[in-house]
Parts: structure tokens; C-alpha cells; sequence
């Protein structure tokens, strides 16, 4: 996708907390993990790796919580909606769930992970499929290939 029509605007379910987007995905996920789906309440999570550098939070304090606060999960204090990971010792982009955005058209995921975990009955229309995560060095690749479709 070339015209990514940045900047993007989101906020948590009460809209205490608000966000902005200025840099485009460099991946977009979905995660069957069992603490995924307890976290998500639903079948799987998505997430959309945004460049750190171009997300920020514009209103509120998000706070960190979730059973392992070194997994970096930020919610809303107060509607506590599970809004991004920014994962403890990655400093170069931030895990945003993608359905806080205003406008999530353009949202497919990518790649999905930890289908070692997945229900059965759960599809998603992913390119690539990895029983947990992809190894470290298929990163670069998949990002790559994310870019050029």
C-alpha cells in the first residue's frame, strides 16, 4: 500500500486516552495465544508494529498491567481497554491495536503467531503462519514483503 492517508487518530473505549499515528505498520499481526485471547476476550489479538517513532500518545496516561508487566502491555486507567505493547528491550517500534484507530479499513494481518495455541475453529486471511513466532531473522524478510504489497 503506498497511500497510507497518515496521520491516524484513535483513542481507548471511553476516550480518556488518545493516540496518533504518523508512520505506517511496519507489520500487521494476529495472535492465537492463550494470554491473547484471555487479554482480548475473543479468538485471537491483532496488532499493527508501528514505528516508534511515529506513534505517540496524545491524551491520558495509559498505564502498564496485565499478568507480566515485562510484556509491556499499556491500557486505559480507567475503561482499562488494552491498547498497545511496547514490549520490554524493543525500542524500535509499538505493538497498537489496530481496532482503537478510528478508521481500520486498511487492517489485514500480515503474519499470525502461536498457532501452536489457536482454536480450531479460528481462520484469519494471513499471508504467513508461524506455530510461535517467527525465528529473529525471517523479520526482515517479512517486513520487506509487507512493505511491497
Amino acid at each position: 500500500m503506498t497511500d497510507w492517508k497518515l496521520p491516524w487518530h484513535g483513542a481507548c473505549r471511553c476516550g480518556r486516552v488518545k493516540l496518533k499515528v504518523t508512520a505506517p505498520p511496519l507489520l500487521t499481526m494476529a495472535c492465537h495465544c492463550t494470554g491473547c485471547q484471555r487479554m482480548s476476550g475473543s479468538a485471537y489479538s491483532l496488532s499493527a508494529a508501528i514505528p516508534t517513532e511515529g506513534f505517540a500518545v496524545t491524551e491520558g496516561e495509559p498505564v502498564v498491567a496485565g499478568a507480566n508487566a515485562e510484556a509491556g502491555h499499556h491500557f486505559c486507567p480507567d475503561c482499562m481497554t488494552w491498547m498497545f505493547t511496547r514490549p520490554n528491550g524493543i525500542d524500535f517500534f509499538v505493538n497498537l491495536r489496530p481496532t482503537m484507530l478510528e478508521d481500520i479499513h486498511w487492517f489485514t494481518p500480515f503474519i499470525e503467531t502461536y498457532t501452536s495455541e489457536k482454536l480450531a475453529w479460528a481462520e484469519t486471511p494471513a499471508v504467513h503462519s508461524f506455530e510461535r513466532f517467527p525465528p529473529f531473522e525471517a523479520y526482515e524478510g517479512l517486513v520487506a514483503e509487507f512493505a511491497a504489497r
